[in-house]
């Protein structure tokens, strides 16, 4: 039971590191599962937690002399440095120690700029778009608008009504599936995906493939585990009718081809839609450049709120899709027999949208911009490399993905596993041990934990807001970590 003991700190109780060795010691507390992967000594079974958390809010106040690029005690500082002063929830203590949050791929932080856009609508100008003509409507109907003009401009699309705001990039990528799908997938048509692809891409694909007929295919990884696109480019021909591909990899950080893959499918008359979540916030994304027909991605990874996504799809095929959902905002005009239909976007956006969500996304494509993609892009790579090759100097680990080379960039995370430890009891001591957050789990892509022989991987991942101090941490407390759990063997 959580108890306030002070402004800002909660306090619950939990066990020692001693009460840690009789659960790791008593077998009762091992689960069994069939899997070459060893079970977890002290996994989670609910979210109700029964370990220690101390969570002490702590004033960012006495980083604010790290957002000068030039403070002359300290020289240059990196983007890290300079922008974690903007992300409040990154000054805290997490079960006594200083948190270092390295769950970016799973969802980012969320700097001070967004935050006060949100409570500036609701506080200023809280109200329904595009139905009401009095003034606080007209105000919320510009800066929703605004905000999807500032998404086109990110990823410089040629028009603002080519941006669908959608729940999230999930809602998107079946948005295209039960709409486009539906609408042009014959029996045996294919639909040619990786096997690295995120739940999200493929299970809404199986639901179109089930009511038309159609055919997933799957590309398999090459022995560097990068997905084969040599393999994918021999699979394409006549009746592929869409491809659907990860911009960037959310468990192997590898880096797809996308603009070559778009100019494959096309020759054979295919469409190829994208799925950029872990693309869009942290490199330069152009969708005239890549020639993509669809490409999705989530605002909560790219600092701003939860709860909306978009999907970018060309004029021309969004102009000949049938809505997806019905109801206000996407009808023309309503009989009692029939209706007719709003040109997109405003055919996809049925019901009253997220509003103060779209606005707050706009603050965070401002935020981005406003230190510039091709900026966090390059320091991202440094600290992409420097994660990798720390990680490294852990014995037995395994790291999944391409290596990182002068030819192969990574994103900036890293999945992988440590012989005879479960991913999930390194996440869990090191939360608890050390305020570190990691992911573990299969990071919603079964099919590619399958093909790799695990069931489940940690992963630490990076954002612009991460310092090489914060890998340091890591590394030393993952060699913690698994100092303990090898002094059980």
């Amino acid at each position: 039971m959580a108890t306030a003991v002070a402004e800002g700190v909660v306090v619950l109780k939990f066990p020692s590191p001693s009460s840690f060795r009789k659960v790791i010691r008593n077998p009762n507390h091992l689960p069994t599962r069939p899997s070459s992967t060893p079970p977890p000594l002290f996994a989670l079974r609910d979210r109700r937690r029964r370990f220690s958390l101390v969570v002490s809010a702590a004033s960012p106040s006495s980083s604010s002399s790290l957002i000068s690029e030039d403070n002359p005690k300290l020289g240059p500082l990196s983007l890290g440095h300079s922008t974690r002063p903007h992300f409040p929830i990154l000054h805290q203590e997490v079960n006594g120690s200083k948190l270092v949050y390295l769950d970016n791929a799973a969802t980012s932080q969320k700097p001070t700029i967004v935050v006060k856009a949100l409570q500036n609508y609701y506080e200023a100008y809280n109200s329904n778009v595009h139905r009401g003509i009095h003034f606080l409507s007209a105000k919320a109907t510009d800066e929703f608008e605004l905000a999807r003009k500032k998404v086109a401009a990110f990823i410089n699309a040629a028009d603002s009504r080519e941006i669908v705001f959608t729940r999230n990039a999930t809602e998107a990528i079946n948005l295209v599936a039960y709409s486009w799908g539906l609408l042009n997938l014959r029996p045996g048509d294919e639909v040619i995906l990786t096997i690295a692809e995120h739940h999200s891409a493929i299970v809404p694909w199986q639901l179109a493939a089930q009511k038309t007929g159609a055919v997933l295919k799957f590309v398999s990884l090459n022995e560097d585990e990068f997905p084969d696109t040599e393999k994918l480019r021999e699979m394409l021909s006549r009746k592929t009718k869409i491809v659907v591909v990860h911009h960037v990899s959310n468990v192997l950080a590898s880096i797809l081809p996308v603009d070559e893959i778009v100019g494959w499918a096309h020759d054979v008359g295919a469409k190829v839609l994208v799925d950029a979540c872990q693309s869009v916030p942290h490199m330069v994304v152009d969708v005239q450049s890549l020639n993509a027909d669809f490409l999705v991605a989530s605002s909560h990874k790219m600092c701003g709120p939860t709860g909306i996504g978009f999907l970018y799809g060309k004029s021309e095929l969004l102009s000949a899709m049938p809505p997806f959902l019905g109801g206000g905002e996407m009808i023309s005009d309503v009989y009692l027999d029939h209706s007719t239909y709003a040109e997109p976007p405003s055919r996809f956006e049925a019901g009253t949208p997220a509003i103060g969500e779209a606005i707050g996304l706009g603050a965070a494509i401002d935020y981005l911009s406003g230190i510039g993609m091709q900026k966090i892009h390059d320091y991202e790579v440094e600290m992409s490399n420097y994660l990798y090759e720390s990680l490294r100097t852990i014995p037995n680990i395994h790291i999944y993905g391409p290596m990182p080379s002068q030819t192969v960039q990574r994103a900036a995370l890293c999945s992988f596993n440590i012989e005879d430890i479960h991913p999930t009891d390194i996440a869990t001591f090191l939360d608890q041990q050390h305020g570190v957050a990691i992911r573990s789990g299969h990071h919603c892509a079964q099919p590619l934990h399958r093909y790799l022989g695990v069931n489940a991987s940690a992963r630490a991942s990076l954002h612009l807001y991460n310092t090489k101090e914060d890998v340091d941490d890591f590394i030393k407390s993952l060699k913690d970590t698994v100092s303990f759990f090898s002094s059980f063997k």
